[in-house]
């Protein structure tokens, strides 16, 4: 009785411990694995549990770590099937119908994810969504503050039925045309798996290792690392709290001895949790668990979220690529995504999206990318274009052009490739000119300015086809210096090449600005900064740095600011005094980096603008506010007439990085000249002005009404003895 009853005991404690053999979601029956690579298949079972996995006549044996993980490699197959792979420990998984062929990850917001129930033509495509070798795994929606090992999804054979089946109202309709048109052409098992969420920005999607790769995103790096557990920030943040809170439980209870009042209570550390659509916690939960499974590439639809951040985006667009290269392991993988279409966007400046497909245009500069125009496709009415098919089939020819070495194939509209001055012409070359280049609709091509060296301010060009290129002659622009095409965000142009494909937004030369054309008070000066605002962001990175240029012992000290529309009249400020220090490093834009701070007098003020209401000065005192940090309405210095209660010419700095304020005022009239404030939050959201604020307060501060102006640029001069 006692050796049946200990022979009990043993039965039950063995089974509390033994670990399930387990695989994650992704593979499953009806699984497609990659072709003509090694494979990787990966799971769960005891530390140092023996593991077969077979495919076909070819197996691996692993053994599973300390941590129970285990991962086997088999070697690389040709496309077929299907296929039987069992997996054999203590137990043995068997999973069955398993092809062989292409696999794709879709990802991205809302225009990837609206399945084919949203798009223009469903009535026909999902009665014929009848594909047996095309399979469908769609990931659900998951954020998550540390890196996760698996998913809620299973493989589908792509039916009527499935097709339609969850997500947002159905499998993602890019991804299942993107997948039907490769089917079509290399008769190939395809595996789609879609992973992506509407309305997420680019930040949720980007991996740690992404965020480490690209320098300007540092301080978002940061954010992430503090609310990684595993971290040393995190761990030593934490250490330094309970540190301080074992000092206060210490002196609390002396103070209850004593009874005497207690110590304030430290304050709680922020950021030790990675809140829900934080950077890196949509990769967390949806795109970890699916690393290293093996891939061709990925497919990328996004961009609406971000669509403020203009030049910025061009970084982050990058970090999600490299990030997801460096997980992945499987070398520089295909990337391929859409420019994302015209629309409003409200009351946004007329040029937020040209600058937004400017900076994704800008990622194709990574290998192995490539970009689908589609403002030929987009509806005024609905960020959402409903001709799925079309941006499926426009990845699809990037794919079979550059993945899959399909020759003679036209892949992309025309590509600006350079600009050439003939007298009072412009002539524009272009890659990508096909078979031709033509007018879309048969109209006058459309949507092209250009610019006079003189005159300045854009004006619409005449446009002619000329063999591979396109000629601009406009009545009045004698000496034309640069150009731009589609720089508008309702623009839909009408150049496309003889295959069909449009040309995208794109800008070339140097358009003069109010200084270099008719500014009296700033002649003499050199200029030592050039910024396009749109460009602002946690970095500051100068489109112009000639400081290694100027020469001297600087006298004079100049800011020049141009705010206005894309086309028509420029408000502009000009305001000089005499220099406040000898560091060309410390007069830009203020930042920790530079250590840019100044609240003191200047002499000698001249200002010259064309903004009504803005006092003209050609000797009073002025008054500067620069420094990177956040900051109070109180007169911390007193200044005769400022106020303790608006943000105005008389506020007191705190420490460290915030919200930035870089404002000059003219103290004979108590004004605001010009301000620049909280530009970590990029051109769209900061606070900028000429002159007084017409409301709220006088600085601009908190007026997060860079997205008004189309044009805003800034730059920094000196005059030199």
């Amino acid at each position: 009785m006692i050796r049946r009853y200990a022979f009990l005991v043993t039965l039950l404690c063995g089974q509390s411990v033994h670990a399930e053999l387990r695989l994650p979601a992704v593979f499953s029956d009806h699984m497609v694995l990659q072709r003509d690579r090694p494979i990787p298949i990966w799971g769960w079972t005891d530390p140092g549990r023996r593991v077969e996995v077979a495919l076909g006549g070819v197996r691996a044996e692993v053994h599973a770590t300390r941590d129970g993980r285990w991962q086997a490699v088999l070697p690389a197959q040709v496309a077929g099937g299907p296929h039987t792979v069992t997996v054999t420990g203590d137990d043995t998984i068997t999973l069955r119908d398993v092809m062989v062929g292409e696999v794709w990850v879709a990802s991205g917001q809302s225009n990837m994810e609206r399945g084919v129930r949203t798009t223009d033509t469903p009535t026909t495509v999902i009665p014929a969504a009848h594909h047996p070798n095309l399979r469908l795994f769609m990931i659900p929606r998951r954020s998550a503050a540390t890196p996760q090992t698996d998913v809620e999804a299973r493989w589908v054979q792509c039916t009527p039925e499935t097709i339609v089946q969850g997500g947002e109202q159905g499998f993602s309709a890019v991804a299942y045309h993107f997948a039907c048109e490769l089917q079509s052409r290399l008769a190939v098992p395809i595996g789609m798996i879609e992973g992506a969420w509407g309305g997420t920005r680019i930040e949720p999607w980007i991996s740690p290792e992404g965020l480490s790769a690209v320098p300007a995103l540092a301080p978002v790096l940061s954010q992430v690392q503090l609310a990684m557990p595993a971290s040393s920030l995190h761990r030593q943040t934490m250490s330094d709290a309970i540190t301080a809170y074992d000092r206060w439980i210490q002196a609390g209870r002396a103070a209850l001895e004593s009874q005497t009042p207690p110590p304030s209570l430290p304050p709680a550390p922020g950021g030790l949790w990675l809140r829900p659509g934080a950077a890196a916690s949509i990769f967390h939960g949806m795109i970890h668990p699916l690393v290293p499974f093996g891939i061709r590439g990925v497919i990328w639809y996004q961009g609406e979220s971000n669509v403020n951040e203009g030049v910025l985006y061009a970084d982050k667009l990058k970090a999600l690529i490299i990030g997801w290269r460096t997980l992945w392991n499987q070398g520089d993988f295909p990337f391929l995504y859409v420019q994302i279409a015209p629309y409003g966007y409200g009351t946004a400046a007329t040029d937020i999206l040209p600058q937004f497909w400017e900076a994704q245009a800008a990622a194709l500069a990574l290998p192995h990318t490539g970009m689908s125009v589609i403002n030929d496709l987009g509806d005024q009415r609905d960020v959402h274009p409903r001709n799925k098919r079309e941006v499926g089939r426009r990845l699809a020819l990037l794919a079979r052009r550059d993945v899959y070495g399909e020759t003679g194939l036209v892949a992309t509209g025309p590509v600006f490739r350079s600009m050439k001055v003939e007298g009072a012409r412009l002539r524009i070359f272009f890659d990508g000119a096909g078979s031709g280049l033509m007018s879309r609709d048969g109209q006058p091509l459309s949507h092209f300015e250009m610019v006079d060296a003189r005159q300045g301010g854009f004006v619409p060009a005449q446009a002619t086809v000329e063999n591979d290129s396109v000629v601009l002659d406009t009545p009045g622009v004698m000496e034309p210096v640069a150009m731009r095409f589609a720089w508008n965000k309702a623009a839909t142009p009408n150049l496309v090449n003889r295959e069909g494909l449009p040309a995208g937004s794109f800008r070339a030369g140097d358009p003069p600005g109010r200084l270099t054309v008719n500014l009296i008070e700033a002649k003499g000066y050199q200029v030592v900064y050039d910024l396009d605002l749109a460009r602002l962001g946690p970095t500051i990175r100068y489109d112009a740095d000639n400081r290694q240029q100027i020469g001297g012992t600087v006298e004079r000290i100049a800011y020049f600011l141009e705010l206005g529309p894309s086309s028509g009249e420029i408000s502009y400020v000009f305001v000089a005094m005499d220099a406040f220090g000898a560091d060309l490093g410390r007069i830009g834009v203020p930042t920790d980096v530079s250590d840019t701070r100044f609240q003191q007098k200047v002499r000698n003020l001249v200002v010259a603008s064309n903004v009504p209401g803005v006092t003209t000065s050609n000797a009073g005192d002025g008054f500067l506010e620069f420094w990177p940090s956040n900051y109070t309405p109180v007169n911390s210095t007193a200044i005769p007439g400022a106020s303790d209660l608006l943000y105005d010419y008389g506020d007191q700095p705190g420490s460290g990085m915030g919200t930035g304020s870089m404002q000059v005022h003219n103290l004979a009239t108590r004004q605001t000249v010009f301000a620049l404030n909280n530009w970590r939050r990029g051109g769209t959201y900061c606070d900028l002005g000429i002159g007084q604020a017409p409301k709220g307060h006088p600085d601009w501060t908190g007026a997060a009404n860079g997205g008004s102006y189309a044009i805003k640029r800034l730059r920094v001069l000196v005059r030199c003895r």
